[in-house]
Order: structure tokens, then sequence, then C-alpha cells
């Protein structure tokens, strides 16, 4: 097995050698076949631990490392398949998307190098369960894709979003190195079977506490999601795709693998993650409702399902804690199956939001309006995803909320009263956040896709090439097979959840599970062939000799496109009722009382995010205050700088003399 490793490390290498003398052309290409070698062996490795046989294997680490372990289970093996399947969707959109730039061939020659190191670190930190090679792991992913983020770095607001996300990566691998350094302190291993050696002899809550915070800094939860709705919107669309669709989810994927290893408190470790991922769902969803950066708005979107996901979570630690097979099926498996379907539609969404913003270069709605007439391809796609992350039938969306759902009901029948009314309140919080993505995309797609062109836009937009389109095609093949036949999922879910536990799952809760998503399936099925069925035979009545005419304006002859509804006078009484959470910043002038004829005013608004606002600029803006009173040691002076390295020099000398450490 490990022969395999190698070959992809070898592959890799000449890949990157290749990218800096093959012409512009073929530097995607070049990517593409590399992505795609990488996705074939890994997967390879992949599939015979999801139907339960584990891969195990040592590769070399060196004097220092020695032999490191790699590791592949079922939950290694579920996550590197997602994102094997994002990666290669977004790299073959992504060689379209970047077209444009043929003549920077240095600038694609380390954009797709960054790619390739940026798949495979994701790759090894589901392969790897050993934390200071993880750790390295960590960091590769984190640093090749805040470079992927900045790829248009002469934008000022662009190297800030990379910026934001490296400082508060590296605040996430900060917790996790305390973390691994807790454990090693008191079993002196650094493999993560030490991680539960440790939770049997301490205090389960501190150090998951810890990792909680570490991993869910890259997941996205509130308050530590400030980073996702700036790298987003900055990044370019591919990347934004892949992100979203994955990286996240590997902040998941270590909560996951934490709780893998907990022996106690996981009812009020459960509770904890259910409150605190209605709250981030409900946020995530809020702000996503009222946003008019439609980029932005996804990333939003992102945090809201990343809510979704851990009520999941939540509800499986409690089954676990209860030793409720059916709850613990119910929360993890839902969650599980909500990563693979958030993986999917969010990138499809973010895709179809590149194809937009590639033809009209602007990421402002309000600027937008009709596209749906030159880009009907994407607004269709734009449509589907919108319909999936909503929750409604009969995409892949529905399935995975459904089965959350099912746990909460199962929470409340059995529970105790106080968990029972925790289940109640996230049942009315995840319909609520059901509700509003629907508000969130209805707003979107109408005011992209519907209506009349509110701007002139410089270039007349047009449809994308079918190399842009293919992959989103790819991607809408599978969210249907999910929909229309999920028991294919499900099992394999089980079975990676009865090895990483074996003691919590009985076979009784994955038939009960099954029967129902059957039904699921064939109303699916009914449904789907009722839409296709009706759109058939509209096609066929239709009457070609048809006239379309304007809409009457009541007698008005001067109608304008500004007239039409905007997305912020649809979500405004949204934004109102929520002022005291969704901070919104104005810039108009207000009319005076003695303007009878008043000139022509201007009216703008953004949206500024609760805890950025209030939390992180003033505790920026205080720290940079304070750094300031020491900005005299950076003076310029040659003849300071040697003072400050003789001073070095001495207090080394003296601390050795004195054998003061």
């Amino acid at each position: 097995m490990g022969d395999i490793i190698y070959i992809s490390w070898l592959v890799t290498i000449i890949a990157i050698i290749a990218l800096g003398f093959v012409p512009s052309k073929l530097k995607s290409i070049v990517t593409i076949v590399t992505v795609l070698t990488s996705v074939l062996l890994t997967s390879w490795l992949a599939f015979p631990a999801l139907s339960g046989n584990a891969v195990e294997f040592m590769i070399l680490g060196g004097s220092f490392l020695g032999n490191v372990p790699v590791r592949i289970d079922g939950l290694s093996a579920w996550f590197m398949l997602i994102i094997n399947f994002t990666t290669l969707t977004g790299v073959i959109y992504g060689s379209g998307y970047l077209k444009e730039y043929m003549n920077l061939p240095a600038k694609l020659s380390l954009h797709w190098i960054l790619f390739i190191l940026f798949h495979l670190s994701m790759l090894w930190v589901c392969m790897l369960q050993q934390s200071l090679v993880f750790l390295v792991a960590w960091e590769v992913m984190s640093l090749t894709s805040m470079l992927l983020v900045i790829f248009d770095h002469h934008k000022s607001s662009t190297l800030k979003a990379g910026i934001n996300y490296l400082v508060q990566m590296h605040i996430s691998v900060v917790l996790l190195t305390a973390g691994f350094i807790w454990v090693y302190s008191k079993t002196g291993s650094l493999d993560f079977a030490a991680i539960s050696e440790f939770f049997t002899h301490q205090n389960n809550i501190g150090l998951f506490l810890i990792f909680f915070l570490g991993f869910g800094l890259k997941a996205g939860f509130v308050p530590l999601h400030s980073w996702l709705p700036q790298a987003h919107p900055a990044a370019p669309s591919h990347i934004s795709g892949v992100m979203s669709g994955v990286i996240v989810k590997l902040g998941i994927y270590g909560i996951i693998r934490i709780i893998s290893f907990l022996h106690e408190d996981l009812i009020l470790l459960g509770e904890i993650m259910v409150s605190v991922s209605v709250l981030t769902g409900l946020y995530g969803i809020l702000n996503a409702a009222v946003h008019r950066d439609f980029k932005r708005m996804l990333a939003y979107c992102t945090i809201e399902n990343i809510g979704i996901i851990g009520i999941g979570i939540g509800i499986g630690m409690i089954g676990m804690g209860r030793n409720s097979s059916l709850l613990y099926y119910l929360g993890f498996g839902g969650a599980l199956l909500h990563v693979l379907n958030h993986s999917l539609f969010k990138s499809l969404l973010f895709f179809s939001a590149g194809s937009v913003y590639q033809q009209t270069h602007t990421r402002d709605m309000e600027k937008l309006g009709g596209l749906i007439r030159s880009m009907p391809k994407t607004a269709l796609i734009f449509l589907i995803g919108a319909i999936a992350v909503a929750g409604i039938p009969p995409f892949n969306g529905f399935v995975s909320e459904f089965i959350i759902y099912s746990g909460l009901i199962e929470g409340v029948k059995n529970g105790s009263f106080g968990e029972a009314s925790l289940f109640i309140l996230s049942m009315a919080g995840l319909a609520i956040i059901g509700g509003l993505s629907i508000l969130a995309f209805t707003k979107s797609f109408g005011t992209i896709f519907l209506g009349n062109p509110r701007t002139v836009l410089q270039h007349k937009p047009k449809e994308v090439s079918f190399l842009m389109l293919f992959p989103q095609y790819f991607i809408i093949v599978l969210m249907l097979s999910i929909a229309f036949f999920p028991s294919l999922f499900l099992n394999n879910i089980y079975t990676i959840l009865a090895n990483l536990q074996p003691n919590s799952l009985q076979p009784s809760a994955y038939n009960l599970i099954a029967q129902t998503t059957s039904r699921i399936s064939l109303y699916s099925l009914i449904l789907g062939s009722i839409i296709i069925l009706t759109l058939v035979l509209r096609s066929l009545t239709r009457n070609p000799d048809s006239i379309s005419n304007p809409t009457w304006g009541c007698g008005y002859i001067a109608p304008n496109n500004h007239m039409q509804y905007t997305g912020k006078s649809f979500s405004k009484p949204l934004g109102k009722a929520f002022s005291f959470l969704l901070i919104e910043k104005k810039q108009y002038k207000e009319l005076n009382s003695t303007e009878f004829f008043p000139s022509k005013h201007r009216y703008k608004s953004s949206y500024s995010d609760f805890f950025e606002h209030y939390i992180i600029k003033p505790v920026s803006r205080r720290m940079v205050f304070a750094a300031k009173y020491f900005s005299f040691i950076q003076n310029g002076r040659v003849q300071s700088y040697v003072i400050y390295g003789i001073l070095f020099i001495l207090i080394v000398f003296l601390i050795t003399v004195f054998n003061i450490i």
C-alpha cells in the first residue's frame, strides 16, 4: 500500500516541474491529469476502508520522525472520497474559468502547483493519525489554501481577506498544538490512539473544548466563522467551491475523530454541540438572506449548513451517551450524509456563481437581472443548487435534513424533560433555518436571473463554455443519485459508524432508516417524474406563434429597470426585524423638509458581521494601538540592530554561565 503513496508523490513532483516549462494552454491539462492520478490512487486506498476493511501501513518519516503510521478507516475514506470528487470537478471547472489568464504563465503555474499541493494536503489530513505529522499536513493545507485565495493579490481587499484567513488558521494550529501537547504530556505518545487513553483517565470536557475550538475555526462555527465571508468572495470561484465544499469539512472530520475517542460527558457535550450548532445555523442564514454580494451570501450559507451538520453530530453524541443506537445513527448518519450533500450543492452553487461573475464582472446582484435569457444553462444549474440547499424534495438536501429531523423527534420521544425541550427548540430553529434558506435563494435567483437587467454591463453576458458546465452536470448526477437511491450511501455510512463505535450501533437502527428512506426515494422519483412530464407536455402544447409583450404598467408609459424589486427591498423587512444582529451601514443624505422638489439622491447600504463589528475589530484596534508603543525598536538604524544582537548574545551567555535554565 505504501507504494501507492510514493507513486503519488512521484507524479506530483514531475507535475510541479513540468508546470514550470509547458505552455500556458497545457498547464491546466497537466494539473487535471495530476489531480486525476492522485484521485485514482488514493481512492484505491479509500474504497476498501469504506466497506469496513481499514488500511494501515508505515511510510518513512526520516531520522527525526521515524516510521509514520498511515491509517485509513471508514471515516477517513468517506472524507477522502468527498475531497477527491470535489477537487476533480473544481480543477476541471477552474481550467475553463482561468482561460483569460493565459497571458500570465508564471501566475498560472504557481496557482496550479498550489492547487495540486492543496489537494494532497487535504488527503493527508485524513490519512495521518500521528499528531506532529498531522499538524504539518494541516499547516500545508492552510498555507496553500491561503495562497490560492489571494490569486488576485493586486487587490487590497483580497490581500486583507487572505491575511485574515491565515491569522485565524494559525490560531487554529495553536489550539490544536496545545491539545496534542497536553495529550503527550499525560501519555508520552504522539499517536491519535493516545487521545483515547487520555480521555480514559482524565476529565473529557477541557481537552475536547480545546480541540473543538481548533477544528471549529476551520469548520466555521459561530463565533469562529469570520474568515469565511471574507475568504470565499476573494478567492477564484473554483477555489471557493472547493474550500466551501471540503476544506471546512475537515474541521468536521477533526471534531468527529475526537468524539470517537470520548468516554465521558457525552450527553453534556452533545447538548452544547446542538446549542452552538442551532445558533450557527440561524446566524448564518440570517446573514445570507440580507447580503447582496452573491459569493458572500453563499459563504454565510456555508456557515448555516455547518450548523445543520453540527446539530446531527450533537444528536449522535447524545445517542452515544444514552447508548441509543437509533439516535447515534440518525445523528451521525444525517451529519455525514449532509457533509456529502453540502459539498455537492455548495460547490455547484459557487461554480454557477463563478460563471455569472466571469460573464458580468460583478458580485453585486443589484446590478444584475434577466440573465436567464443569456445564460439559461447556468440559471437552471443555480436553481437546482438552490432547491437542494433549501432542503426541498426531490433533491438530496431533503434526505439528510429529514434524517436529522428524525433524530430530533426521536430525542423528544425518549429524552428527559431538559433534553426534550432542547430538541423541540432545535426543531423550531431548524425549521426557521429552512424557511429563511428558501427566502435567501428566492431573492438571489430572482434578482440575478429573472426580470430585466438593472445596469448596462460592459460586455454582453453569454453562456459559459462546456468545459465549465460539464463538471456541474456531473455534480447534479451524483446529487440525484443520493436523492433517488439514498440507501446506497446510507449503507456505507452504517458501516463507517459501526466500525467507529462498535458498541453504539445495532442493525435494527439501520433497517428502520433504510425502510423510511426507501419510501422517500420512491416519492422523489414520482415527484421528479411528474415535473419532467409537466415540462414535456408544456413544451408540446406551447403555441409557436405566441407573442411576448411587456408587463402592463397600469397606464404608466415610462417604466425603467430600477422599478423592479431589488435584493435589498426583498430582504429589508427581515433586516429590520433582526437589526440588533444584522448591522446595517447606510450612506445617504436625508431629505430636507423644505425640499418640495428634491434633487437626485443616492442611497447606499451594506451589512457588517456582528461579531467582527463588536468583537474582532475593537480588539484588533487595541492590539495595534498597544503595538505602536514598541515601534521605536524598529527604527531603521543599523547601530540599534547591532546592539540588539550583542545584548541577545550577552543574555544567552549569562544564562549559560549561571545555569539559569
